[in-house]
């Protein structure tokens, strides 16, 4: 990362120092970013870090406390399993109200929409916000942009953005740097969320109705996704030979929403900007 931060963090051509905004330097993230506190803990993780970067220290378990994060209920047959899963972890609502209990109500965070997609350059928005005092916590789909011969990520993620710099988006657990597109990719996503093959299979009994996965539950997407179609289609293929293709994933419901929360410390000009700005434009 160091390479790329001299690539990114330098002069351009003509000698003029590049738009780089950066909460902390590289090596300073390093050592105060704080590693996944827990199981789906990503959001309360960045909350954490978010409450670091604006002088407030809360301990990890109180922001996990405070952000109230769901965990996958994996003993549970298929349509509870189904079901913790599309809201395990945490939404950008409850960051927003974690961070505001864990910190005694010092910090406020806005939620920027970015799907359906918006007529923004990440970088220079993200630049402009980090250089009045902001700090980003974005909400991404990491099951989009998969590079070739990797695993499909199982879920949603939320990180810290400590810095920007032309194509470059730096962010905590895990310390990384991302091209500016592939951020951009991940925050445009309608809320859906793939579940292996396996994950599926495993907790299908012979008694477990899969009909509740559309008659029961209150969100209409269950429906709409046809959940129960998916799962049927997939037990059908178990009678298929090795060699024929067969359904990956099923696709459910997410309870989150891809898009950027902008946090700041509440009594001060930089949140009412915050308040009283525009949700981003639609392309």
């Amino acid at each position: 990362m160091e390479a790329v931060c001299e690539q990114v963090c330098g002069h351009d051509e003509e000698g003029r120092e590049t738009e780089v905004a950066m909460l902390w330097p590289i090596q300073e993230a390093l050592e105060k970013q704080t590693l996944q506190i827990g199981a789906s803990a990503c959001g309360a993780t960045a909350v954490v870090d978010m409450l670091k970067a604006l002088g407030v220290d809360v301990a990890p378990e109180e922001a996990d406390r405070c952000v109230q994060t769901r965990l996958r209920r994996n003993e549970s047959l298929l349509p509870d399993y189904l079901l913790s899963r599309s809201e395990a972890g945490a939404t950008h609502t409850q960051l927003i109200a974690g961070a505001e209990e864990a910190s005694k109500e010092e910090v406020m965070g806005r939620f920027f929409h970015f799907h359906p997609r918006r007529r923004v350059k990440l970088v220079s928005w993200l630049a402009r916000w980090i250089r009045k005092g902001a700090v980003p916590i974005a909400t991404m789909n990491m099951q989009l942009v998969v590079p070739d011969g990797e695993e499909v990520p199982d879920a949603w993620h939320h990180q810290l953005i400590f810095g920007v710099a032309p194509n470059a988006v730096f962010m905590t657990n895990p310390l990384d740097v991302v091209s500016e597109a592939e951020v951009h990719q991940r925050l445009c996503s309608e809320s859906v969320l793939l579940i292996r093959r396996e994950d599926v299979l495993q907790r299908l009994t012979p008694d477990c109705s899969l009909s509740s996965l559309s008659e029961s539950q209150s969100d209409p997407r269950w429906k709409a996704l046809d959940v129960e179609g998916q799962v049927k289609k997939m037990v059908a293929e178990e009678e298929l030979k090795e060699h024929q293709p067969k359904l990956t994933h099923v696709m459910i419901p997410a309870a989150y929403s891809s898009g950027i929360t902008l946090f700041a410390l509440r009594h001060s000009e930089l949140a009412q900007e915050l308040l009283s700005s525009p949700e981003l434009p639609l392309l």
